[in-house]
């Protein structure tokens, strides 16, 4: 058996931001589902402004952090426009 020839290499599409939680965090998202999270999991959001948990084992094992250049930030820093305050409140904690 060939094991080169059974493997294909993926890679995520998508850019994401996110930032890891320091403290629980509940809130029930612009789909109407309940997302929650522990220190330690990701709060993220996509390119459609949708935001939700990911577990930190998970994401971790997804995604992989933009290095930044001569200093600069990899993607440019935009205010969470679409988070309602409470979560941007917690978000920034």
């Amino acid at each position: 058996m060939n094991l080169e020839s059974q493997w294909t290499v993926y890679r995520t599409r998508f850019l994401v931001r996110a930032r890891q939680l320091s403290e629980p965090l509940v809130f029930t998202d612009s789909l109407g589902r309940e997302q929650s999270g522990r220190p330690g999991d990701y709060l993220v959001e996509s390119s459609e402004g949708i935001i939700r948990i990911t577990s930190q084992a998970l994401f971790e094992d997804i995604y992989v952090p933009l290095a930044p250049a001569h200093g600069t930030p990899a993607v440019p820093v935009r205010p969470a426009s679409r988070a309602s305050p409470q979560i941007r409140a917690r978000a920034t904690a």
